[in-house]
């Protein structure tokens, strides 16, 4: 079974710098509450380290 990551966004992107709005945009989101299923990769864990504060994660096996 892979791993999974299901992230939502829980803060707007509103005054963010950036790099964190493309971040969020390639992670797929872009509005509160938004949430994506990814893999669980190093490159995905990446981009979540760096919009921490605007995300949630959750682990789930699949």
């Amino acid at each position: 079974m892979a791993k999974k990551l299901k992230i939502t966004q829980i803060r707007s992107i509103i005054d963010r710098p950036i790099d964190q709005k493309r971040t969020i945009e390639a992670l797929g989101l872009g509005r509160p509450h938004y949430e994506r299923v990814h893999n669980d990769t190093p490159q995905i864990r990446g981009m979540v380290k760096k919009v921490t504060h605007l995300v949630k994660v959750e682990e789930i096996n699949e």
